[in-house]
């Protein structure tokens, strides 16, 4: 056993047996809860008045005509709005919409008969809001309008009503929103009109005083005056002047390089018509042929040549004459045009500068005469914006909020839905009850397993005793609950270090924990055995063992501590031969102190001597005293600790309390273990309990011994019983 006290304790790690342990445990509290909430859904379900359904499915658009607005340029296109529906959902369950409902259902006297009195707007809002459910559909524009109520037909009629309501209520707002900007358009025409009738008179006021000769009145810029028409014609003149000098002048300073002969020739190929000098290069043309041929026929001295001669030199210097007088002629007209040139551009100058002067104090009149003209088209745009709205306003807008869908009355209930409410109250109650379990589980800090002990108490844990374990001595040798403290004797016997420890103290840290049945059943064990064995019930404060062996506690233990009576005296005899009791005797109140007196020491030596083990009984560690007196002057303690009963902590106290005055704590006992909840304890136990049950069916059991009877007329003496210690009665 001290192998099992220095071996390292495992890391523990939840499985899921762990789970299926804590379920089968907190059972009770799972189908109790489980059986509340399915009864409470039930009855719930039940009691509730039915209701009936119905919908009426709308289909909801932004603000728009049936048919494209005047001058829109494209038809009407929603555009997608992330809270378009939201938005409406909030409209069709505002008092806008659900008082114009109950007032014209009357619903606050029609739902007041109910109640016995008229209701008020609030509350019937409130009412209806509870019956009414909205729902999208989803990635449409279609919102389902539900309404519950014990009548189908008024049902029905409630969601048509509002679906009704809620559409007209659209269509009148749009149209009074539309009307009010028309009403505005109009205040703002009329304004304008003023504006523009006070624009045109300023605009005649400065024509008269700056007289302005503006032949358009409708031009917004300057017309073109008398002084402008005359600058543009005079101005045409002065280039066509410009041009026909500077042509004429180019060419006199071309024909002035000339020789005369060549002068001649150019003349008429410069683009300038002269008959007459046409004629006469002509006529030389025909004399200069004469002549060739006479100088090739005839002699020098021949008279024809000579007059031929003569005809050529008369006609050159007639020409010569003539192209002089021309370029001379040409000449002057390119001085005329030159000074014609300057009198234009002068003309020019002079008109450019009256044109300036002009336009300059014209100026505020056309400034006016603009401004006339903007607030005039601005005047327009009212006229055929109030025109065109009006004629929007009287298109149909149907398309704003349609009714897919009347609500029709329903055939049947829709509430309560029976089946899902108790599969609802089933499931919940599922859920309810194994969180509650498990929240149990995790508060409850008591003993559950053995790891548990080993961790927290660093001792090892000796037996393992079941639930409902009576006494062994009336269930009899073969008792299915005796091998859990034959086990339990085994793990004792090899966790003393020395044969001679042999008084044992059986504590715990609260009442309650078995301790006593502990006390009795192990020392039946032993006694079993053949050892000789003799328990002392040193509980002074609640004796419980002389109540399991139904005999008196008039004598026993305090009176021999107090020299009342004898050790023979106080000792009693049991149904087991090897079994001796002492009782705890009567408490005087001035003697508490008791377990620690020397007299206290004396007895168990004395015992020692005389029984193979002495078992004491002792009161709870935490309560007194006693426990840990009587802990540290027997060999070795026992510690019992109740299986799901006091929180670790307080054992852990306990076992600290006992090593605190020197007691050998050889290891814990782990009591009133529900196997059939837990399989983890099948093992120290219940292979045990099987087989001893399988084999009762198999053969017939041994026939029992009649144990002597505690009536202290038959006496047996062993070997060890020396001083030949019995009670007789």
């Amino acid at each position: 056993m001290d192998a099992l006290k220095n071996q390292p304790t495992p890391e523990t790690k939840l499985h899921f047996l762990d789970y299926w342990r804590i379920i089968r445990i907190r059972k009770t509290v799972i189908l109790a809860v489980f059986l509340l909430v399915v009864i409470t859904a039930t009855l719930v379900t039940f009691i509730l008045p039915e209701s009936f359904s119905s919908t009426a499915r709308i289909r909801v658009e932004r603000d728009q005509s049936d048919i494209s607005p005047m001058f829109s340029a494209q038809p009407n296109l929603s555009f997608y709005d992330p809270y378009f529906i939201q938005t409406e959902f909030e409209v069709i369950q505002s008092q806008v919409i659900l008082g114009k409902v109950i007032d014209e259902l009357d619903l606050n006297k029609v739902w007041g008969k109910k109640y016995g009195q008229v209701l008020k707007t609030d509350e019937t809002m409130e009412l209806l809001k509870r019956q009414m459910d909205l729902r999208p559909v989803r990635n449409t524009s279609i919102i389902e309008i539900r309404v519950y109520d014990e009548s189908p037909e008024q049902a029905a009629r409630l969601a048509n009503k509002v679906a009704d309501t809620y559409r007209d209520y659209r269509k009148e707002q749009r149209q009074a929103l539309t009307g009010g900007g028309i009403d505005a358009l109009i205040k703002q025409y009329e304004v304008q009109q003023l504006r523009v009738a006070e624009a045109q008179s300023n605009v005649d006021r400065l024509r008269i005083e700056l007289k302005v000769q503006d032949t358009i009145a409708s031009e917004s810029v300057p017309t073109m005056l008398l002084s402008a028409e005359t600058l543009r014609k005079v101005e045409g003149l002065r280039l066509e002047s410009q041009a026909e000098y500077v042509h004429s002048k180019v060419l006199v300073d071309k024909l002035k390089n000339l020789s005369p002969d060549d002068l001649a020739q150019a003349i008429p190929t410069s683009g300038i018509q002269d008959a007459l000098l046409t004629e006469l290069l002509q006529q030389l043309t025909l004399v200069q042929q004469k002549l060739v041929a006479a100088r090739r026929d005839l002699g020098k001295q021949n008279s024809e040549l000579q007059k031929l001669d003569a005809q050529e030199t008369d006609l050159k210097t007639k020409i010569n004459d003539r192209t002089k007088g021309f370029l001379l002629g040409l000449q002057a007209r390119v001085d005329s045009l030159g000074q014609g040139l300057n009198d234009l551009s002068n003309e020019v100058t002079k008109a450019t500068q009256t044109d300036i002067d002009k336009a300059s104090s014209t100026a505020p009149y056309f400034q006016a005469k603009r401004e006339l003209e903007e607030r005039i088209r601005f005047r327009q745009m009212l006229y055929l914006k109030i025109e065109t709205e009006k004629t929007d306003l009287d298109l149909p807008k149907t398309s704003m909020v349609a009714i897919v869908d009347k609500a029709m009355p329903g055939l049947r209930p829709v509430r309560p839905n029976k089946v899902l409410n108790i599969t609802l109250g089933v499931v919940i109650g599922l859920i309810v009850g194994v969180g509650l379990a498990f929240f149990i589980e995790y508060l409850d800090t008591s003993v559950k397993t053995i790891d548990d002990v080993e961790r927290s108490l660093g001792s090892p844990v000796l037996g393992v005793i079941p639930q409902n374990v009576g006494i062994l001595i009336n269930e009899g040798a073969e008792s299915p609950h005796a091998e859990a403290y034959r086990v339990l004797r085994t793990n004792l016997l090899f966790s003393r270090k020395d044969d001679k420890l042999n008084t044992v103290a059986v504590v715990s840290a609260g009442a309650g924990e078995g301790k006593s049945t502990t006390v009795f059943n192990l020392a039946a064990i032993f006694a079993q055995s053949g050892q000789r064995v003799l328990m002392v019930d040193s509980d002074l404060r609640r004796p419980t063992l002389h109540k399991m062996l139904k005999v008196t506690n008039n004598i026993g233990l305090t009176n021999y501590l107090l020299k009342q009576n004898s050790l023979e005296e106080v000792i009693q005899t049991t149904g087991l031969p090897s079994l001796d009791f002492m009782a705890s005797g009567k408490l005087p109140s001035s003697s508490l102190g008791i377990l620690s007196s020397a007299q206290m020491r004396d007895l168990i030596t004395e015992l020692k001597q005389h029984y193979d083990y002495v078992f004491f009984d002792s009161p709870p560690v935490m309560g007194v005293s006693d426990a840990s007196i009587l802990a540290s002057e027997v060999d070795m303690t026992l510690q019992v600790i109740q299986y799901r009963r006091y929180p670790q902590p307080m054992n852990i106290r306990a076992k600290q309390l006992i090593e605190k005055v020197g007691g050998n704590l050889v290891g814990i006992v782990l009591n009133n273990i529900n196997m059939s909840q837990d399989e983890s304890y099948y093992y120290y136990s219940g292979y045990y309990h099987d087989y001893y049950y399988t084999r009762s069916e198999d053969q017939e059991p041994a026939s029992e011994k009649t144990a002597p009877s505690s009536n202290g007329n038959d006496q047996t003496t062993t070997d060890k019983d020396k001083l030949n210690i019995k009670q007789k009665y």
